[in-house]
């Protein structure tokens, strides 16, 4: 399953769009006001049924990732040099990026590939391809695609 991941051109806050292979939009991302950044998502109906929110004041960033009003995890980015990394809580899932930081790989406990998120460097606003091997990991993908975009926007 392959979702196209875009930022609405000329939004306020941070608000995407996530469209299936088809063009059909998916999922809704809406950002908020809030200490770092509060993203929720909405599935294609506008009904709320995640967020993704940026714990303050922490030294390397921090994402609570919550679904359904639980708490299900946290993505903590890993102090590398060279080569971002980020661990998720939730399955045991690691994510690592390449030097320049526009390619990923989710990766489960058994080193199997979860998710690869691809950058599209060829448009005005962040558009990111996800693709995720299995239909029931759309959402958790998307919540590390989130987390890691509102990252690079924090050291900007």
């Amino acid at each position: 399953m392959k979702m196209l991941f875009k930022q609405r051109l000329f939004s306020w806050f941070d608000s995407y769009d996530i469209y299936d292979e088809k063009g059909n939009v998916i999922y809704i991302v809406e950002g908020k006001i809030s200490w770092g950044h509060k993203l929720h998502i909405l599935d294609k109906n506008g009904i709320h049924i995640a967020t993704v929110k940026q714990a303050a004041f922490t030294f390397l960033p921090r994402f609570e990732l919550y679904v359904r009003g639980n708490c299900i995890g946290v993505i903590q980015k890993q102090f590398k040099l060279f080569k971002p990394s980020f661990h998720i809580n939730y399955n045991g899932w690691e994510i690592s990026g390449n030097v320049m930081g526009w390619d990923y790989k989710i990766i489960d406990l058994s080193q199997k590939v979860v998710a690869t998120i691809s950058k599209d460097l060829w448009n005005f606003t962040d558009t990111y391809v996800i693709d995720v091997g299995d239909e029931k990991n759309g959402l958790y993908a998307l919540m590390a695609t989130l987390a890691i975009d509102a990252e690079k926007c924090s050291r900007n």
